[in-house]
């Protein structure tokens, strides 16, 4: 089991401990696609999976998804939280289990979603369906000097709903004079570079654990594709993700770290409960 480097009370006193920080944005990993943002006492997590839905889901099938890593807090012990991404339906990336128990604690929470998936993730959520606020790619929400814009996102194809709304969606989260690139679950597809260069993004989170079919589940960038896709879009910061959650669909983050050095590409790998600031590159 992947130990993590903070978690439970000490990753939260951590939390705490930035939350008067005016002048940073501070980001901390949570796993799989997760993250903690905050910047100016606001918290937005993105993607959150912490509970072991999954594991329970999966303990009787040929897909098994045995846990290799800690969980690093209990969602119901996290402090307040301002704002909740859902890039897709799936579940290490919408999870009941964890969202819920947040909006049980924060009802004033806002989550933003696909437009497309309003229905689906209402009724995961067992939430009124007007409550989600949904994007499209290219839309925009914003609130104060927070905004989230959003992009396509290929997993494994542009797949949209009948009303031509993207079910998979990467965001642009600014914050301030900040801008961090989710990318969500996504192969590479023609265009996503311009989408990418429009914002010009400082950090962005990019999944590493490749399109193995074997896995019978949709793939994501390999290491090669994030560095590659990084470097074209002169991205001065990039954090991999979704690695190191279930055996059965994860990667040696070495082999990225490899390929970023011989790029030259900046990264910053964090452990789980690791913090990145932005006055750190």
């Amino acid at each position: 089991m992947i130990k993590a480097f903070k978690k439970n009370e000490a990753l939260l006193e951590d939390i705490l401990f930035y939350a008067s920080d005016k002048d940073h944005v501070h980001l901390w990993w949570l796993g799989q696609s997760g993250y903690l943002i905050q910047y100016k006492g606001k918290r937005i997590l993105v993607d959150p999976y912490l509970s072991e839905s999954l594991t329970e889901k999966y303990k009787d099938t040929d897909k098994p998804h045995t846990r290799i890593s800690e969980r690093v807090i209990d969602p119901a012990s996290l402090p307040r939280i301002d704002f909740i991404t859902s890039s897709h339906n799936h579940t290490d990336h919408l999870d009941a289990a964890t969202i819920i128990p947040i909006l049980n604690n924060y009802p004033d929470c806002q989550l933003v979603i696909p437009e497309a998936n309003r229905a689906f993730v209402s009724e995961r959520l067992k939430i009124d369906p007007s409550l989600p606020i949904g994007l499209d790619a290219g839309e925009v929400y914003s609130k104060d000097d927070i905004r989230f814009l959003a992009i396509p996102a290929a997993h494994n194809s542009l797949d949209q709903n009948p009303e031509g709304k993207h079910i998979y969606l990467g965001y642009m989260i600014q914050l301030g004079s900040f801008t961090i690139y989710h990318a969500g679950d996504t192969l590479l597809y023609e265009g996503i570079e311009k989408w990418i260069q429009v914002f010009s993004p400082d950090l962005a989170l990019l999944p590493i654990n490749g399109n193995d079919p074997t896995r019978k589940v949709a793939g994501n960038l390999n290491a090669r594709e994030a560095v590659g896709l990084s470097k074209v879009c002169k991205i001065p910061m990039v954090i991999p993700c979704h690695y190191d959650l279930f055996a059965f669909n994860t990667v040696d983050v070495n082999e990225f770290i490899v390929l970023a050095k011989h790029e030259q590409q900046p990264y910053c790998i964090l452990e789980l409960g690791g913090k990145f600031s932005s006055n750190e590159y």
